[in-house]
């Protein structure tokens, strides 16, 4: 009734913070992990737009109780208009009133990656103490915004009981919160049981191309082939015989490989059908679909992709594209530490085609520049031990752990 009003309200014993369904999958999924840790670090009740899909994708993680939206929500249609400028976005009422000291219906937080400098106050401490008194909280992101989380001076204390291991934030709380449905688990059952159960070692490629044009692509082929034999991740072949037989069992590796595009599954699966491994090995390469192009609002589409990624974190070992959210979820959900294919630049394979990660937590792709106290740019990637510049974005930040 207060948020129909419209009027001011006085903080309340029960507080609550809305996450928009807003961006891709792995998108959704990392942004709604970081909104239910801030919402645990702060007393709140998290509600989760349904947005087209949600339902369909997730079970829902808390016992006889839901953490959607109420379908009668009474702000629901103005979701899709919250931007910067919005009347009740922080950042803008930051420009226009500075000094602002009335305890508002609710705040729209837009953390999305073109947000300003005033938006960017939400990660000071001196905000939160105002923010807190705010009982509806809408947020809007795209990014992981957790690493910047753990350099809030009020919320160390809590982050270090909560997680002790910096680097397995995500891990647990994926964990934690994502469950497919029975349509999902279908997918990721049937496919693993025929595929990949049988085979003496999993290996997950994960392809993301963000170049345009049709694919695919010989550079990034070459890539991938590069690192999974520089790395010992697969064998070589032989293209001078025919068969290879060495003494002993030999063992089978299946390879599962996705991609919008087929082409790079099918030269990789040609190359090991057509040829024996330097091993001995025998390789089966698998890609469970091929969209050709991301479809954001398509349910089947979506349903597909965290098959997919929950496939992808059931390997034995990962390898993922850079800037790919697609990939963090996978090597999050699996406690995995993957190598990571460097961005090609000028259509060229870069070398070294790979690094191994620092550890398997997502990267912070657009993190503030900001000292809270000092008024001023710092490195925000050189201030504590445990959040460090990410491996694929130099900008970026991630959580690692201190013997990482």
């Amino acid at each position: 009734m207060q948020l129909k009003s419209g009027q001011q309200t006085d903080p309340t014993d029960c507080n609550y913070l809305v996450w928009i369904s807003f961006s891709g999958l792995g998108n959704r999924i990392l942004t709604l992990a970081s909104a239910f840790l801030y919402a645990l670090l702060t007393n709140r009740v998290l509600l989760v737009d349904r947005g087209v899909d949600i339902a369909d994708l997730f079970c829902e993680p808390f016992p006889e109780v839901s953490w959607l939206l109420p379908t009668d929500f009474p702000i629901t249609a103005q979701f899709s208009s919250f931007n910067q400028k919005s009347d009740l976005s922080y950042g803008n009422m930051l420009k226009k009133n500075p000094t602002q000291t009335d305890v508002l219906p609710f705040l729209y937080l837009h953390l999305v990656h073109d947000y300003d400098d005033q938006d960017k106050l939400f990660f000071c401490d001196q905000e939160q103490d105002f923010i807190k008194k705010v009982p509806w909280l809408i947020m809007k992101t795209d990014n992981y915004f957790i690493p910047s989380l753990f350099l809030i001076p009020s919320f160390e204390q809590e982050l270090r009981n909560l997680f002790p291991e910096k680097a397995t934030v995500f891990h647990f709380l994926g964990r934690y919160l994502f469950h497919p449905t029975n349509q999902v688990w279908g997918l990721v059952a049937r496919y693993y049981r025929a595929y990949l159960s049988k085979a003496d070692e999993k290996i997950g490629i994960q392809i993301r191309v963000f170049d345009t044009g049709v694919g695919p692509f010989q550079h990034v082929l070459d890539q991938i082939i590069a690192c999974t034999l520089k790395e010992n991740l697969l064998p070589g072949i032989n293209p001078e015989e025919h068969i290879i037989s060495p003494p002993g069992k030999q063992n089978t590796k299946a390879v599962l490989m996705t991609s919008l595009n087929s082409g790079y599954f099918e030269k990789v699966r040609d190359m090991y059908w057509e040829h024996p491994t330097v091993t001995g090995e025998f390789i089966g390469v698998y890609q469970p679909s091929h969209e050709g192009y991301q479809q954001t609002e398509k349910q089947m589409h979506n349903v597909k992709a965290w098959a997919e990624m929950y496939l992808l974190s059931l390997t034995d070992k990962l390898v993922t594209s850079s800037w790919s959210t697609f990939g963090y979820v996978a090597q999050g959900l699996g406690g995995l530490k993957p190598w990571i294919l460097y961005k090609p630049e000028n259509q060229t394979a870069p070398n070294p085609p790979c690094r191994r990660a620092m550890s398997m937590e997502p990267c912070f792709h657009a993190p503030p520049f900001y000292d809270c106290k000092k008024k001023t740019g710092v490195d925000t990637g050189a201030l504590v031990p445990h959040v460090r510049h990410c491996e694929d974005m130099s900008w970026g930040l991630k959580l690692v752990d201190h013997n990482d």
